[in-house]
């Protein structure tokens, strides 16, 4: 059944506009009568179409639950900055796996190197990549992904979260099983670029509390990691 996304929904009607609600009626041809199923902020509210116009759908609310894709966890994806377009697919893996934020770090080891304008354009496209894939995966909601943020303040970004780890390509972290992830319902997960994780960066990381994380002795590539992690995460908190 289709999905989309709205801000709110009220009780007795809900209201699809813009460039969906053209979809739905040019695209899909879908009619008054229809089943249609609409996200907002974390619940399905499946729906019977009232009325269409060109920039406009109409809904009936006919029942309403929890979307049982979400994670119970709400896990933030802070992502050095890759070459090329490797974030392109690191944004729409970490929002089918559950992320529930994206955040582009700019660290000391970033070959690649946007000013925040440059980077601003970029992000619009990720976020319609974080659309679509939030509505393949089944989502209940559309995770964000943040503006270009610079080491030091993602790092204070980190420290609020209820746990962060950080993927360590060096021998010396615990393995993933062993972090302390009870009673976590708010984890950053912080993953390095393709020349990795500078000396003094990492020293920063474990004076503000993050968890280094060993994968094991093969060593992956910045756009497989993030998958490899957050696929372990789920698991762990039971979300896979």
């Amino acid at each position: 059944m289709p999905r989309f996304f709205v801000e709110q929904a009220g009780d007795d009607e809900i209201i699809i506009t813009g460039e969906d609600a053209r979809h739905i009626g040019r695209s899909l041809r879908m009619r008054v009568g229809e089943p249609l199923t609409v996200c907002a902020c974390g619940t399905d509210y499946h729906c019977e179409i009232t009325r269409i116009t060109d920039s406009e759908v109409f809904l009936r609310p006919l029942s309403s639950e929890p979307c049982a894709a979400e994670p119970s966890v709400r896990v933030t994806l802070y992502q050095a900055v890759p070459k090329q377009d490797k974030l392109a697919e690191i944004v729409q893996k970490a929002v089918e796996l559950g992320a529930c934020e994206i955040v582009p770090v700019l660290t000391a080891r970033c070959v690649s190197r946007p000013d925040e304008r440059d980077f601003e354009k970029k992000r619009q496209r990720l976020q319609k990549i974080a659309v679509s894939a939030a509505k393949q995966s089944g989502r209940g909601i559309i995770p964000e992904v943040a503006p270009l943020h610079s080491w030091k303040q993602a790092l204070a970004r980190m420290q609020q979260e209820d746990c962060s780890i950080m993927l360590y390509e060096e021998e010396g972290g615990v393995h993933f099983g062993e972090v302390a992830l009870e009673g976590c319902t708010r984890i950053g997960l912080f993953i390095g670029s393709e020349g990795g994780i500078a000396p003094e960066e990492a020293e920063q990381a474990a004076e503000a509390g993050l968890q280094r994380v060993w994968l094991g002795k093969r060593i992956l590539r910045c756009e497989t990691a993030p998958t490899a992690a957050l696929s372990i995460l789920m698991y762990l908190t039971k979300n896979l």
